[in-house]
């Protein structure tokens, strides 16, 4: 039987693991906004699509109630991403 230290240890590999996920996971997401951003720079759309992230949000907190995360963690993670990608496709437009 392991200890309680061992199971911490486990537990904590398993978070370390999907943390990486998480990580590689955003990297791929943002290197697809960024084609997103220089896609609307040139055809000169605007940097936020409020209809689309409404639908967002109303995805992703279907998501994570049918995943058991709370959907109000879920809207305020996916807002925090959204916000730093319009950021980002305004960077865009005036480089």
């Amino acid at each position: 039987m392991s200890s309680a230290q061992d199971q911490l240890e486990a537990y904590r590999t398993s978070i370390d693991n999907l943390d990486a996920i998480l990580v590689h996971a955003l990297a791929e997401r943002f290197k697809v906004t960024q084609s997103v951003g220089r896609l609307k720079a040139e055809y000169n759309m605007p940097a936020s699509d409020k209809a689309r992230e409404a639908r967002q949000i109303d995805r992703l907190r279907s998501l994570a109630h049918q995943s058991q995360l709370d959907p109000e963690f879920a809207e305020k993670f996916l807002n925090f991403i959204v916000a730093e990608v319009i950021q980002h496709h305004e960077k865009i437009r005036k480089s």
